[in-house]
């Protein structure tokens, strides 16, 4: 698995499952095609498969280490889900805590998982399915720390009309409310939550309402996991590029932009969720859009 190591913070990649392609006119049902043809060079084949049409993504989660404490970023699509309306992820069986253990992690010993949004591809492995049928959380010892404002958008006893409609169904009462049961949530609001002194979470609304991105200062060195603000580094080049994902694109836009922007005023390390191949980059202003300065060194 892939390490690098930012000031007093170490970072390790930990695949759920390989890179796929998906079918580009779903993922990005209104981009131009134009927009992928010209950056195609670029572009192909990590993260686009042009014969095929396909745009290629990762389900991955970050493990930090940070100040002694081990911090999870998103948990990925998780065990034994019933996801009738998302046939890649339905009743997956994947070795994750294995790989989370070969890095040197056991569910016991994880302090913190942050959910910078709640989807289905990044919050199953919250819970685990027990062999009495029940779901229970995974990381025994942890918070989960969940933004409010998807805690509530996504719970159906609210009757919210999402745009995710069914690929949400079974989500929240597998892989939420068991933890929030259990007394182990966090619903954190406002502009920001601390952490710890070298991660921040801060709202990056528009995918969902709650979807958050978490900022890593440590000495001299920046970063920002961007959770689903991005699903391709097309979208570097043409911030105002959206998936067919984005519950309120309007803010996912604006949230984009502010986001890379911040990353590039900052020198700051941009890591997507779902990024194959190099999976992070350093990015720079280009007129009103941006661009990749380098990629990402992994150890």
């Amino acid at each position: 698995m892939d390490t690098l190591t930012l000031g007093d913070v170490e970072i390790t990649r930990v695949p759920e499952l390989p890179a796929r392609g998906r079918a580009r006119g779903y993922v990005f049902p209104d981009v131009p095609r134009e927009h992928w043809r010209a950056n195609e060079s670029w572009l192909a084949p990590t993260f686009l498969d042009p014969a095929a049409d396909e745009v290629r993504l990762l389900i991955q989660t970050w493990l930090v280490r940070s100040g002694g404490r081990t911090i999870l970023i998103d948990t990925g699509v998780g065990n034994d889900r019933e996801r009738p309306a998302m046939p890649n992820f339905h009743r997956l069986n994947t070795d994750y805590l294995t790989r989370l253990t070969a890095a040197g992690v056991r569910p016991q010993d994880v302090d913190t998982v942050i959910c910078t949004h709640i989807h289905v591809d990044h919050v199953g492995w919250n819970t685990h399915l027990t062999d009495g049928g029940q779901w229970r959380p995974t990381f025994p010892h942890a918070q989960y720390l969940i933004p409010r404002a998807d805690f509530d958008y996504f719970n159906p006893a609210n009757g919210h009309r999402t745009r995710a409609g069914a690929q949400m169904a079974n989500v929240f009462e597998d892989s939420i409310t068991p933890v929030h049961q259990a007394g182990q949530t966090l619903l954190w609001e406002g502009d920001h939550h601390d952490v710890d002194a070298q991660l921040r979470i801060e709202p990056a609304p528009g995918h969902t309402p709650g979807s958050a991105v978490v900022w890593l200062r440590s000495g001299t060195h920046q970063a920002v996991f961007a959770g689903d603000l991005l699903h391709s580094p097309l979208q570097i080049v043409e911030p105002d590029d959206c998936p067919g994902f984005d519950e309120d694109e309007p803010r996912a836009r604006s949230s984009r932009r502010r986001v890379l922007g911040e990353a590039a005023d900052r020198g700051a390390l941009l890591l997507p969720a779902h990024f194959p191949g190099p999976g992070a980059a350093e990015v720079r202003r280009a007129g009103d859009r941006f661009a990749v300065r380098a990629w990402a060194a992994w150890r």
